[in-house]
């Protein structure tokens, strides 16, 4: 007798996934508009679609593969990371085209920027995904994205409204809280999704080596690209420069420091392939800023100490602490270095500033917008978190979590009935 898994989705996935994507065809018939600029330069072109390639990488190849550790959660992991990402960057440019554009008659016109900026915020949401990875089925997951993207947008749009910061600073105000904001929102989402009965140490969720090799994959991807996310922020050399120098040097920290908390003096691979990221994360508060090579090399040391131990000893604490079962050690690699990022920015803006009064105000501006991330970040997670609790999307058993025969067909494992 074939054994039961979670129950059928069809009726459900097919007809949310239906509905949106329909909705959505409707809105960009309707509503949106290429903006085609002939007068563009070609290198100005051609180097905004390398751009745009390379976080279209790390967007659905790093995320994709970044999460195909689990031993049995490798279809559900690389395919749902497509769908979240695909259905995210077509909501973030219709959200973005309404509430962040300047042109009026409800027309939204697109560029290739406005893709980029699309898939920005669809990684927040994948950044986000990482917390609850597993343990929510595909409908979830896109009511998921849907509403993490919506809280991500209006967190810009208030900022934006509230500081209304200058054409030097809106980047740094819209991208740079991509991690913090993904990270908590899906650290509250997790909290209420918490099942006692899916133990610290869950039999499925563990690392076996081929898995374990092609996760290595996802994050050499994020690796490589994550200069050119940077880049976006800060368009210039400098910025791909620190970047770089900074991601080396979590590499190299990341091993050590695995090396040196271990028990055996061995390195583990989770946290190396989480943490030797954490430097692009923090250093991209500050590249809009053209710090000196050592400045973001120390920033990107620092951080990687803060992840790899915070994935040593902090992950396992946030359990029994808060119940909080983070698969992807999301706090730890994106949260932390962004906020070391956050107040380095901080730290070397103060430097430049003499007098006493705009000091004092760019402080209180610059830690407003931090916390009204994380209160928006928080409260979105929070009715997230509720509304995923409903019996209605038919969450799969806590026995059957980081499994894909919950959801996919095995050819070599169906029984004719």
């Amino acid at each position: 007798m074939a054994p039961k898994y979670a129950p059928s989705l069809r009726a459900r996935l097919t007809l949310v996934a239906f509905l949106l994507q329909v909705a959505f065809i409707v809105i960009f018939a309707f509503c949106v508009k290429i903006e085609d600029d002939g007068k563009e330069k070609v290198q100005n072109f051609i180097y905004s679609y390398a751009n745009f390639q390379d976080i279209h990488v790390m967007l659905f190849l790093g995320f994709g593969f970044l999460g195909t550790f689990l031993v049995r959660y490798g279809f559900s992991s690389s395919a749902f990371n497509l769908l979240v990402a695909a259905m995210a960057v077509q909501w973030a440019t219709i959200l973005k085209g309404f509430l962040l554009s300047h042109h009026s008659n409800w027309v939204i016109r697109i560029q290739l920027k406005s893709l980029v900026d699309a898939e920005l915020c669809a990684s927040s949401t994948l950044v986000a995904m990482g917390t609850i990875h597993g343990k929510t089925n595909p409908v979830q997951l896109l009511i998921f994205a849907l509403i993490e993207v919506t809280g991500f947008v209006l967190n810009q749009w208030i900022i934006q409204t509230l500081f209304q910061p200058g054409p030097q600073t809106h980047w740094l105000y819209s991208i740079v809280l991509i991690n913090i904001f993904g990270a908590l929102f899906g650290m509250m989402t997790s909290c209420l999704l918490f099942r006692s009965k899916i133990q610290q140490k869950f039999e499925k969720e563990k690392v076996g080596r081929r898995t374990g090799l092609f996760a290595m994959f996802g994050t050499l991807f994020l690796w490589m690209f994550w200069p050119s996310l940077n880049a976006a922020l800060g368009r210039n050399f400098t910025a791909i420069c620190g970047t770089y120098l900074s991601l080396a040097v979590s590499a190299v920290t990341a091993m050590a420091v695995s090396v040196l908390s271990s028990s055996k003096g061995k390195i583990n691979l989770v946290h190396v392939q989480s943490s030797m990221l954490a430097g692009g994360i923090a250093v991209g508060a500050v590249v809009t800023l053209s710090p000196a090579p050592w400045i973001a090399m120390t920033i990107g040391f620092c951080a990687t100490l803060l992840s790899t131990l915070g994935f040593r000893y902090m992950k396992k604490h946030m359990l029994f602490a808060f119940d909080f079962n983070d698969t992807l050690g999301v706090l730890c690699a994106h949260a932390l270095p962004g906020i070391l990022g956050w107040f380095a920015q901080l730290i070397l803006q103060l430097t430049s500033i003499s007098h006493n009064l705009i000091a004092v105000r760019f402080v209180l501006h610059h830690i407003c917008i931090l916390l009204i991330t994380v209160f928006v970040s928080l409260v979105m997670g929070s009715i997230t978190g509720i509304l995923l609790k409903c019996s209605f999307w038919k969450p799969q058993r806590h026995n059957k979590c980081y499994d894909d025969q919950a959801y996919w067909e095995f050819p070599h494992l169906l029984v004719d009935k």
